[in-house]
């Protein structure tokens, strides 16, 4: 960006003076050299509402329920609480980094002021990725539960994803929710929140309403089937191996929480509001998806154990045939509608979240053709072209559908892995005796073991998402049309797509990026 940035007059004639807190906010900003472009118009419940819908208990659930369950039977339903324990340890650890850098970019722009240059790329190219391949996971969850509401409905008959025909639906409904979402989003924030609250109310009534109605009236199972190990087999080492496998349903649910942070910018107050948006969207997703997962477990007809084996091979696919099986034909089709705004407004969250990402990166011309689609509009105070671009990116992998599940234990895992990255760069700045200023949000003398403790988990479960393993982390070999690779069949999908992605960026980075300064205002 050019350097006097700062000191061009307003592309607009008629623009407001900002007064009060607005003024503040964008003296802060300036002060980390960047001009208040994007609209400040996100309050407290807003900047909640977007990291809660980016969480999006509905999404994640929908989409690998049948994958916990097939593996860890009613048992699994523990993997919640642990997870959602060790990513409020995260999510602590960024809120306090958040309420020092309101910046829009998360972990990108966390690492530029903490650690290096080239560290902090990579950061960002990393988490990049992993939020265009999480706009895809999320798109083609929506088919999961549109196709059965719209056939039960208007009497069609669009195939599911197991059936012939199915992916090529999935994918061209898929193609469509993402066209909607890349729209509203050029049209602006404010746009974005109305649509995003809105979901949001939806989402916590519905799932919670319709909960415990299935918990008072459909309780087919025992209140302790929770505690029912035998789905995991025997032994410690397979018991753990098994449980370890049934944790991606709630792995794949709880993140993003630092997209309050990434919308800094267009939040008010952003040093207090938005670390207090990060911590809230973790608690009450937790809350809402604890009382939902409990409650459609309870609500499994008939034996436990043959509903388990049935999902296993593909007989039944809940959490949706749980619903339909209890509730009359109306009542879950307004639940399926309600899920189906739920996870709507996720993909909405998601894709906002990767616009302002890739945007903060290509403001400071760290991404390919950067200087192309930098530019925020003088109307609608949006990205436009940015929002383009994630668009088309989040588009590639429907040429390649190899099933929702995939996609998301794919995506997850790069996310966790950006958050690894981010928090090994605090941790080293922690050491240097970094923060040395004062902020709305600090974990005091905690915030050590904080990290310490962050790193522990993200570490652990990054090796979860490497296992090599059929349901989650299959060779190149087992997916379906793919060429003979020699040798490179046998690389588990995941690692390869953490190669390709490092690789092509070390190449861009070596090309385009070393040697070029860093601007860096300040370091809070």
């Amino acid at each position: 960006m050019p350097d006097d940035v700062l000191t061009r007059p307003p592309q607009s004639p008629v623009e407001p003076i900002p007064t009060g807190q607005e003024a503040a906010d964008a003296r802060d900003l300036a002060g980390f050299g960047y001009k208040q472009e994007l609209k400040r118009v996100l309050g407290v419940y807003s900047s909640f509402a977007v990291a809660f819908s980016y969480i999006s208990p509905s999404t994640g659930i929908f989409t690998l329920y049948a994958l916990g369950l097939a593996t860890g039977g009613a048992f699994f339903f523990w993997t919640w609480p642990i997870v959602a324990l060790g990513q409020l340890i995260v999510a602590l650890n960024f809120a306090e980094v958040s309420s020092h850098f309101p910046v829009a970019g998360s972990v990108y722009q966390w690492t530029k002021y903490l650690s290096n240059r080239t560290y902090s790329w990579f950061t960002g190219w990393v988490y990049l990725f992993a939020g265009i391949l999480t706009v895809t996971a999320v798109d083609v969850t929506i088919p999961i539960v549109l196709i059965p509401l719209l056939n039960n409905l208007f009497g069609l008959h669009i195939p599911l994803a197991s059936e012939p025909g199915g992916p090529q639906a999935y994918v061209i409904i898929a193609a469509l929710i993402l066209i909607s979402t890349t729209v509203l989003n050029i049209y602006g924030v404010r746009l974005v929140a109305l649509v995003n609250n809105t979901g949001v109310v939806f989402e916590i009534l519905g799932m919670v309403v319709f909960a415990l109605v299935l918990l008072v009236f459909f309780h087919h199972q025992s209140a302790g089937v929770v505690f029912d190990t035998s789905a995991l087999g025997t032994g410690f080492g397979n018991q753990f191996g098994t449980f370890m496998l049934a944790m991606f349903m709630s792995l794949f649910v709880i993140y993003g929480f630092d997209t309050a942070s990434t919308l800094a910018e267009e939040t008010k107050n952003p040093r207090r509001e938005a670390p207090r948006a990060v911590i809230a969207a973790v608690i009450g997703a937790f809350i809402i998806g604890a009382i939902f997962l409990y409650s459609t477990i309870i609500a499994i007809p008939g034996d436990v154990h043959k509903y388990v084996a049935d999902t296993a091979a593909a007989k039944v696919a809940p959490p949706v045939d749980i619903i339909t099986a209890n509730l009359p034909s109306w009542a879950s089709d307004l639940y399926l509608l309600i899920v189906f705004l739920a996870i709507y407004v996720c993909c909405l969250a998601i894709q906002t979240s990767t616009i302002r990402l890739a945007f903060g990166m290509a403001r400071d011309e760290k991404l390919p053709l950067s200087r192309l689609y930098n530019k925020v509009n003088p109307t609608l105070h949006t990205p436009v072209w940015t929002c383009v671009v994630v668009g088309a990116l989040s588009a590639v992998p429907f040429l390649y559908f190899a099933g929702a599940g995939l996609v998301a234990i794919s995506a997850t895992g790069m996310i966790y892995f950006s958050y690894l990255l981010g928090n090994i760069a605090i941790l080293i700045a922690r050491r240097k005796g970094w923060p040395t200023e004062g902020a709305p949000f600090k974990l005091g003398g905690w915030g050590m073991v904080v990290n310490v403790l962050a790193l522990v988990w993200g570490g652990s479960m990054l090796l979860n998402f490497m296992w090599p393993r059929v349901a989650s982390n299959p060779p190149l070999s087992a997916l379906p049309n793919i060429p003979n690779l020699g040798p490179l069949s046998n690389v588990p999908i995941f690692e390869a797509t953490i190669a390709v992605i490092l690789i092509v960026g070390a190449i861009y980075y070596l090309v385009a990026q070393r040697g070029k300064t860093d601007r860096v205002a300040r370091a809070a």
